[in-house]
């Protein structure tokens, strides 16, 4: 949790006030998006951050956990208020080989995606096809699930 807190005022500023919740996945909407993405969700819930700054909301960050070979591994997904996403990264990758999915210069290409963004324009890198698929649906999902909890996270607020 504090690389993640970390890593969100790194991109909000560290004026920025984060408000933590576990939010537990319901079984429509987990069904919904695992059914969409062909993808299951690593639990049965993620964690979330409200950004804020003098009391408005500024953005959102998911954290969860994607199946790799044989490990998880476990990114954050950072949006704005408009459920565009401002910024990816991998916050741990246990695997031997495949860590270029952790490099900015591949995570850079889900800036700006939305819940109605296709996935299927982003680019592989040789020998990590196992990290590059789960990841890359691991993003979408959280797009996804953001787009249907949002209303739900800013009530919490």
């Amino acid at each position: 949790r504090e690389n993640a807190e970390n890593a969100i005022q790194n991109e909000f500023g560290y004026s920025s006030k984060l408000s933590f919740k576990k939010y537990e996945l319901s079984d429509s909407i987990k069904d919904s998006i695992e059914m969409r993405v062909k993808q299951g969700f690593y639990s049965d819930f993620v964690y979330t951050w409200v950004i804020s700054v003098k009391d408005s909301i500024t953005g959102f960050a998911l954290l969860d956990n994607v199946k790799g070979k044989t490990m998880p591994i476990t990114f954050l997904t950072m949006f704005d208020t408009g459920e565009k996403l401002v910024n990816a990264s991998i916050l741990k990758y246990r695997e031997p080989i495949g860590g270029d999915v952790g490099r900015k210069y591949w995570l850079n290409q889900f800036l700006g995606k939305t819940a109605k963004s296709a996935f299927d324009d982003i680019d592989g890198i040789s020998g990590a096809t196992i990290s590059v698929n789960s990841v890359t649906k691991g993003i979408q999902k959280l797009t996804l699930l953001l787009n249907g909890i949002k209303s739900d996270l800013i009530t919490d607020e």
